[in-house]
């Protein structure tokens, strides 16, 4: 059989007859006279024993066939019909087919009897059906039997069978008749197949329907040429019993530089002009401007002569070019100070992008006339640009430490993310100016040689750009506690002063300039300096007379002791003219190095001025503002983007005073700018700046994504591991350390007051209740609050809350509370116990127990934290080694999973320094009573005690509710103690 979608062998009968019994081979004439062949029996009246008449195909080959189809047309006479009707006489025919590997091996068997018993096939026959006719006649005449009868077309019967599976190389097919009378006018035999096609650009052979009925088989596609799979899984389709295609899964997509045809069948090439850069369905696109193909199937279009992409551009988009120079370029004075300022619009032509940035190219002319650049030297590295001298985005730069009387050719350079890619140097604009001669520059800082009741003695350093000789220095210097109109003026032509007429122990603020040929430059910063008082003087003294009474010995020895004397005095007059009382002597030691120390903005009597000193002022257009977040003290908090020049935009937090505030409202709210501006590190909220020169005042600091640490961690519940927990403690840790080593004291730590970045670190911030310690304690250095300020009683140590008292130890004792915090999730420390009960328990030396899961070293930690005594006390330094020594030994940071019910640990705690046994412990709980019953749970070991829960002690038959809680919480001492033996903190 030829593959087909319906195939017929023979239409008519072309049988290779095997014949049993009583077929014949007839030629009759149809309606149109056209002769046909057909096989008839009619035998009827025989013996029911001689009715099996086979009329069988030739071998047929089913190739690929699982399923064959057989269609018969055939008629059938009524039995009824007959003039003596036999009992054996049948209107059926039975469809038999036997499988075999040849035609030889059908004829060596062909001979074989029917086999005995109720089988209906002979040995090796599979019956398909048994045909029944639907329409018989009933009448022939009896001078032509055999003559086709023109209505008889109305009596033929046409049936269609299957059969399956076949397994072997072919088949024969047999027609047997048990006794009807018949006439087969035409046998077709066939298969149904899904004929080969291409679809969704892949292509599938012809395939024969399955073996069963509702089969479904699957055919892997082959993708077209120039394509792939989609998904990299080959295509497939299905085919159903009916040889139709169905169900569909995947498909192909052309490569890039080619598409689909107009009927989806085949993948053809991009015409020239066009391209495709990724496979796909998607057709060709015209290249892109300033691009183009040269051959068909592009998948990317290259630039034209003299435009690029850049390395970050896609190869889909337009190619560009170099901008044009920069136009309207021109020049002034920045300041007295000899800054030239540059300014110019951007480019005419950008190149077709969006990005432009300058450099600026700076050379020093033998001349003012115009001279060719090559003639030029370059200006060196003492010019400085602001803000940059390359990379340049805003249209302005101011140039610094320029020479005086100098003939300056400078280049302005337009470039973009192509320039690089082009071999010609960027588009530029060009000015020459000369500069004429400067005032000086600021002299940088003051120094204190020595100083008297009555006077002082000043040096400084020559201004950094002095802008030619020096003539002579302007001193000017009021007391504090006056204005700036009551000045007094000195001159020096020298850098060393002294300055008289002083009152003792009384603070002077200093400013000092410098002038040359131009003129005085700007006054420096006002520096503050006190004269020695006089108690410290007749201590001097006082020290002094030893030694002047020595020198009586006489001679040399004499000579000697003077000598001794001036070594003596000059080294203890350094020592003792040096004790820092005035803050910003003390902040301008530390740039030689050293601890800086904090500076209280509370000693100001205007605010402000520790504003200006400690804080950067903002440009209000820099600073955009987004939306509000939030509430404050004094107005509400914003979240706003500010881009300073030279740095890329960042996300900040902006406090805004609101409008109406009192002085005092006003001054508290710029205290903390004065704060934050003194601190650099990065556990502690880094200020950006403040925004004060017209109202309302700003303060601007970072932006922290994920806000208040409390907040943060009762909204991610159970989100984190025990080692992260310790992770954000020792952050708040390490700032709080960076702070008490400045003398500060915060007095209002808490996880409400430490702010969390998008990287989960935690910055120390709200610094409205802190405060400079001061003491004639060194070693313990406190600040005393007033009786009126409020104080944050679940976090603050009793001596802080009974006497008033703060100091870096009562920051260790809130830190111990933030970390309860951090380990409970941010639950409320001494949950709703009232403040009054607070204070009365922690006095009673109740403290809070361990939250659940937390470890126990790291509860023994806070237990440290809370000792009464504020010298026992860990400070922040031992606090940060004990958390790295956890961090660094993960196994020491086990969790317990038992919760403890008890709301506060008991302020007498049990003595286990002799505990041994189970029953010493008992004895030293006084429980001796439940010893049979911790014998009868077999609790023999102390380990297996200390993880006791109440539901534990409870089964034990502990009834008392008093002696369960008892119980428990001296099972969690006795897990603390154990492992306080196990674990370093």
């Amino acid at each position: 059989m030829d593959p087909g979608h319906y195939h017929s062998p023979f239409t008519q009968l072309v049988f290779l007859i095997y014949l049993i019994g009583q077929w014949d081979e007839v030629s009759v004439l149809d309606d149109r006279g056209k002769l046909i062949r057909t096989f008839e029996v009619c035998n009827i009246n025989q013996s029911p024993r001689l009715q099996d008449n086979w009329l069988a195909t030739p071998f047929l080959y089913r190739r690929s066939a699982p399923r064959i189809f057989v269609t018969l047309r055939f008629s059938v006479r009524d039995c009824a019909s007959l003039r003596s009707p036999s009992p054996s006489c049948r209107e059926t025919l039975t469809l038999y087919y036997r499988q075999a590997d040849s035609q030889r091996e059908i004829e060596r068997t062909w001979g074989g009897e029917p086999s005995n018993g109720e089988k209906e096939t002979r040995e090796g026959w599979v019956k398909i059906d048994t045909i029944a006719a639907d329409k018989s006649f009933s009448r022939v005449e009896p001078s032509l039997p055999h003559q086709y009868q023109p209505d008889r077309h109305r009596r033929v019967n046409v049936k269609t069978r299957s059969f399956a599976p076949l397994t072997r190389n072919g088949f024969v097919l047999a027609i047997v008749d048990s006794g009807a009378c018949v006439s087969l006018m035409g046998v077709s035999i066939f298969y149904r197949r899904c004929p080969s096609t291409n679809r969704y650009l892949a292509s599938y052979p012809a395939t024969p329907s399955g073996a069963e009925p509702t089969a479904l088989v699957p055919v892997a596609g082959t993708c077209v040429p120039h394509s792939q799979s989609q998904g990299g899984t080959a295509p497939r389709m299905h085919c159903n019993a009916e040889g139709d295609w169905m169900v569909p899964v995947g498909g192909c997509m052309c490569d890039e530089g080619f598409e689909p045809n107009h009927n989806g069948s085949a993948c053809q090439a991009c015409p020239v002009g066009h391209f495709k850069a990724v496979a796909g369905t998607v057709p060709c696109a015209p290249c892109p401007a300033n691009s183009r193909t040269g051959t068909e199937g592009s998948g990317v279009c290259e630039c034209r002569s003299g435009f690029y992409r850049a390395p970050s551009d896609a190869n889909t988009t337009d190619c560009t070019g170099p901008p044009s120079a920069p136009v309207s370029l021109s020049w002034e004075y920045e300041s007295a100070e000899g800054g030239v300022s540059l300014r110019w619009r951007p480019p005419e032509d950008t190149g077709g992008r969006s990005e432009v940035w300058y450099s600026v190219v700076c050379r020093i002319c033998p001349s003012a006339s115009p001279t060719p650049p090559g003639v030029c030297s370059w200006c060196g590295e003492a010019v400085t640009y602001t803000p940059s001298q390359t990379g340049l985005r805003q249209t302005k730069v101011t140039l610094n430490n320029l020479l005086t009387r100098v003939t300056y050719l400078i280049q302005i350079q337009a470039i973009n993310d192509v320039s690089a890619l082009s071999p010609f140097p960027p588009q530029f604009t060009s000015i020459n100016f000369t500069t004429s001669q400067s005032v000086p520059s600021p002299v940088p800082m003051l120094h204190q040689l020595s100083r008297a009741p009555s006077s002082i003695t000043l040096s400084w350093p020559q201004p950094d750009r002095p802008n030619g000789d020096i003539l002579e220095y302007q001193l000017r210097y009021y007391d504090k506690g006056s204005d700036e109109d009551n000045a007094v003026s000195v001159f020096s032509e020298t850098n060393t002063i002294t300055v008289s007429s002083l009152a003792p122990g009384s603070i002077y603020a200093f400013q000092i300039r410098a002038r040359n040929e131009r003129g005085f430059g700007p006054y420096s910063q006002t520096i503050y300096f006190t004269t020695l008082a006089l108690e410290e003087h007749s201590k001097q003294i006082q020290n002094r007379l030893p030694l002047l009474v020595g020198s009586v010995m006489g001679g040399a020895a004499f000579l000697l002791v003077v000598a001794a004397i001036v070594i003596v005095f000059v080294f203890r007059s350094k020592r003792r003219e040096s004790p820092y009382s005035d803050r910003l002597q003390r902040y301008i030691s530390n740039r030689g190095g050293g601890v800086k120390y904090y500076v209280d903005p509370s000693t100001y009597e205007d605010p402000s001025e520790a504003v200006r000193e400690f804080a950067r002022e903002i440009d209000p257009s820099h600073m955009k503002i987004e939306e509000v977040i939030g509430a404050a003290q004094f107005g509400e908090v914003s979240r706003g983007r500010y881009r300073p020049l030279g740095r890329r935009e960042m996300l900040v937090a902006v406090k805004t005073l609101r409008w109406g505030v009192s002085d005092r409202e006003r001054a508290v709210f710029l205290s903390e700018a004065g704060v934050l501006g003194q601190f650099d590190h990065p556990n502690v909220l880094k200020l950006e700046g403040v925004m004060t020169r017209n109202p309302p005042e700003r303060i601007i600091t970072e932006f922290m994504e994920n806000g208040p640490l409390d907040a943060f961690l009762r909204e991610n519940e159970e989100q984190f591991s025990v080692l992260q927990l310790v992770g954000m403690v020792r952050g708040v840790g390490a700032g709080m350390r960076y702070l008490s080593e400045r003398n500060f004291v915060h007095r209002d730590l808490a996880a409400r007051n430490v702010l969390v970045n998008s990287n989960l670190v935690c910055k120390v911030s709200d610094f409205g209740l802190s405060r400079l310690m001061r003491g004639l304690d060194h070693n313990m250095p406190t600040y005393t609050a007033s009786l009126g300020s409020k104080i944050p009683v679940r976090w603050t140590a009793p001596e802080a809350f009974q006497h008033r008292k703060f100091s870096s130890a009562s920051d260790v004792w809130s830190f111990g509370i933030l970390m309860w915090e951090v380990m409970s999730y941010g639950e409320r420390p001494y949950w709703d116990m009232s403040n009054q009960e607070v204070m009365k328990a922690v006095a009673e030396q109740y403290r809070l127990p361990a939250p659940h899961n937390c470890p126990p070293a790291l509860h023994s930690l806070m237990l440290q934290c809370w000792q009464t005594d504020r010298q026992h006390r860990p400070g922040f330094d031992s606090l940060l080694s004990s958390l790295d020594r956890l961090i660094r030994h993960p196994a020491s940071l086990k969790t317990e999973h038992a919760r403890n019910t008890q709301p506060l640990l008991s302020p007498t705690p049990t003595d286990l320094s002799t505990v041994a046994t189970v029953s010493d412990w008992l004895r030293a709980l006084r429980m001796e009573r439940y010893k049979d019953e911790f014998e009868r749970a077999q609790l023999h070991s102390l380990e297996r005690v200390s993880i006791l829960t109440m539901e534990d002690v409870q089964n034990l038959g502990v009834n008392l509710l008093g002696h369960q809680r008892k119980i428990v919480h001296a099972a969690q001492q006795l897990r603390t103690h154990l492992t306080q033996g196990q674990v370093e903190v």
